[in-house]
Order: structure tokens, then C-alpha cells, then sequence
């Protein structure tokens, strides 16, 4: 019994390396702690010295730090000192059509990325209707026909452009709203009270977020946004629908809301932590100030402990009159981000929450255009209470050069 337990320990040794190391900030050689060091199996995190141990049998490590970026590692190599490069995200959004790598709305991006503070492009994998952006290798999507509209006809040649630019890139990936998926499985789909599909103002159907089918199903498009090389996936739409009297699979309580998101990131985490890349998910904006979630299964600690980054949509027209105290929340861009943040700090630093700022006319209050000005002044408040930086929504995916520093 000795002897076999010898064996296996040897067994087990050969099998799974130790490799050591330490990570430091390649900018100015501190060590950085709690930095998540993944294989496709398990992850651990480095302690206050940067220093870390880890056993394993694959040859790819991966390294994510909050405000850096993600790191991938060949134990091979006799060098064991991780060297993580610091960015603080400038996001600007490229929509679904301006995907193609011959658009001149992605051209006008690259070149206000090239000459001013922006260094990151956000765009979108999966839309509303559950298209896919590029043709993907999962069957399921392409039998219901995502990739028929899909405007990136290689994303391999887009990815490398990125990489070259040094880049950061984020796959926006809508979640639960999903038309293609729940008009193809009316099993799962959210439905009415009498049992028909239930679709929202825009005539596009839900997938149940109780359905661990529709969790699966969305995080296989995940998979394939991370193989191309994408840095981050960004899960929009991660809710219930704000609407009552749906039929759903389980009962509608907060309790069970929160843990079917939960156990959606948890299942992302899992898949996706054999690419290294990091998870975001977007909010309402009011999730910094309710108190419960609001009936659509987000609050900020459940997220906060499923997510890497959080990403309330902080445009000021979303907010009421009054909020703030402010007769109209628009016309102070500033304060309606900063005070945000603030009041959530305790439960998130702020360096894991990167807020998406408005870049569109206020449809709420006076009408307002916003324009440089009311641009600079929310970007000021993200460096204010420092965040790790902003991701700026533009319907249109048009932008001023000027509006963005140097």
C-alpha cells in the first residue's frame, strides 16, 4: 500500500510542474498583488509580494490583473519575472455594421485611436437580434442563420490590425435578448401569460436567463470572440426583463434572480478561463443607488463577485428629474458619473469599474446636445474618482476627433 501510494505521488509529480514566479508592473517593477494566474483547469492569485506557485500540466499560463493587461505565458521559457503593462481602457463602441474591415466607420475610429487618448475599441459579436458579427465555428448559431448578416468577413485579418495598434479589444455580447435563439427554441423562450412569445418594444424576443440552455448557448459565442483573440467579453442585456406578469421557469423572486445571473458568470468564468480574457458586464445606471435589483436580477455585490469589471451605463439624460437633486440630471455630466461611482466604492474599487459614458443628444430633459464639453466633462469624472477608464456609446459609432485629448 506504501509502495502504491509512492508511485502515485511520482506519478502525479511528473504530471503537474510546479512553476514559480513573480509579476511586476513592467512601467515600475512594483509587485502586484492578487493578480489571477489561470490555467484551463484552475486559478489561484499572487500574494502581497507579486509572487506566486502554481501546479500544473499545461505549458499556457494566463495572467489578469485589474488595470492591466491580460497576459499570456509559455511555462517553457527559463524566464519566471511577469512583466504586466498598465492601461486604463478608452472604449469607443463599433456597432454591428460598422464591423467590416473595410468600413470607414472602423477607419475613422483607428484614426481618432491613432492621434488621440483612446486605445480601445469595443464592438459588437452578438447583437440584439442574435446575429453574429463574424462567422463562428458554433453549429447551433449558424443552423438559425446568425452569421447570414454578418459583417466581418475576417476577423483574424481585424484582430491582428488591433494587435499591431496595440489595441485593446472588447466583444460586446448581448445576452438574453436573443430573437433567432428564443423564435428557434420556443421551449425556453420567455413567454406571456397565456403562453405565446413574449417580445418587447422592438419586436425582439428573450431567452429564459433560468434556462441554463440559454446560458450555455450564449457563452459558446463567448468562446468564440476569446479564440480570435479578443482581450475581454463584455455580456450586455445580462438581466431579466424589466416587465412583470412574464412566464418564466422558475418563480420570478429576487433571490432566484440574482442567482441565475450568478451562476451565468460562473459558467462563463469556467469556460473562458483557457483564454485569459476578462468579463464586464453592463448595467443600468440606477444600480449604484438601488438598494435590491429592481426585478431584473443585477445588484452590484452579486456582480462584483461573478465579474471582473462592471459597467454601468452612467449616461446622465437616464437618470429622472430630481435625481441628484438636480431638476435635470443632463445638465451636470460631471457630478451624475462622479457621485455614482462614489457611492459604490465601499462594494467595488473603482479601478474594476469602467462606466459607459454618453456620446448622444439628451432625449430626456432639455434636449441638450452633447458635444465637447459635456464629452470631457464625464471623461474628467472617471479620472477623478478613478476608474479603469470609460467606454463611450455613440449609436452611430461617430465621433469628433477633437472631442478626445492627446
Amino acid at each position: 500500500m506504501i509502495k502504491l501510494l509512492t508511485i502515485t505521488a511520482l506519478l502525479q509529480t511528473l504530471l503537474f510542474a510546479s512553476f514559480s514566479g513573480e509579476i511586476v508592473d513592467v512601467k515600475t517593477f512594483s509587485p502586484i498583488a492578487n493578480v489571477i494566474i489561470s490555467n484551463s483547469k484552475h486559478s489561484i492569485k499572487s500574494d502581497e509580494n507579486g509572487s506566486f506557485s502554481i501546479q500544473s500540466d499545461e505549458k499556457i499560463l494566463h495572467f489578469k490583473a485589474y488595470g492591466y493587461r491580460p497576459y499570456k505565458f509559455d511555462t517553457n521559457t527559463s524566464n519566471n519575472l511577469i512583466e504586466l503593462e498598465p492601461i486604463n481602457v478608452k472604449a469607443l463602441y463599433l456597432t454591428f455594421w460598422g464591423a467590416s474591415n473595410n468600413s470607414k466607420t472602423l477607419k475613422r475610429i483607428l484614426k481618432i485611436i491613432d492621434e488621440t487618448e483612446a486605445n480601445s475599441i469595443i464592438m459588437d459579436v452578438k447583437n440584439e437580434y442574435g446575429s453574429t458579427s463574424f462567422l463562428t465555428s458554433f453549429k447551433q448559431t449558424n443552423a438559425y442563420g446568425a452569421h447570414k448578416k454578418r459583417t466581418n468577413r475576417n476577423i483574424k485579418k481585424f484582430i491582428e490590425k488591433m494587435k499591431e495598434k496595440n489595441i485593446y479589444t472588447i466583444a460586446r455580447i448581448v445576452t438574453f435578448k436573443d430573437e433567432l435563439q428564443a423564435s428557434n427554441n420556443p421551449d425556453y423562450a420567455i413567454k406571456k401569460a397565456d403562453g405565446t412569445i413574449w417580445r418587447n418594444h422592438d419586436n425582439m424576443a428573450w431567452v429564459d436567463p433560468f434556462d441554463k440552455r440559454a446560458h450555455e448557448y450564449t457563452v459558446r459565442v463567448a468562446e468564440e470572440a476569446a479564440k480570435v483573440g479578443f482581450n475581454e467579453i463584455n455580456f450586455d442585456y445580462i438581466r431579466f426583463p424589466a416587465k412583470k406578469g412574464l412566464k418564466l421557469s422558475k418563480i420570478n423572486s429576487q433571490e432566484n434572480r440574482i442567482k441565475a445571473i450568478s451562476d451565468f458568470l460562473d459558467l462563463a468564468q469556467a469556460k473562458l478561463r483557457k483564454y485569459g480574457v476578462f468579463i464586464s458586464v453592463d448595467t443600468y445606471g440606477n444600480i449604484c443607488w438601488d438598494k435590491d435589483d429592481t426585478g431584473i436580477g443585477q445588484t452590484v455585490e452579486s456582480l462584483a463577485a461573478h465579474a471582473d469589471y462592471l459597467a454601468p451605463m452612467l449616461y446622465p439624460s437616464g437618470f429622472a428629474t430630481g435625481s441628484f437633486f438636480f431638476e435635470y440630471p443632463s445638465e451636470h455630466p460631471h457630478a451624475v458619473i462622479y457621485r455614482s461611482i462614489k457611492h459604490i466604492k465601499d462594494i467595488i474599487e473603482p479601478k474594476r469599474v469602467r462606466p459607459w459614458l454618453q456620446y448622444f443628444k439628451d432625449y430626456a430633459h432639455k434636449k441638450r446636445h452633447y458635444r465637447k464639453f459635456e464629452i470631457n466633462e464625464q471623461i474628467r469624472a472617471t479620472e477623478d474618482i478613478q476608474t479603469n477608464g470609460w467606454m463611450m456609446w455613440s449609436p452611430s459609432s461617430k465621433y469628433h476627433m477633437n472631442y478626445f485629448k492627446k
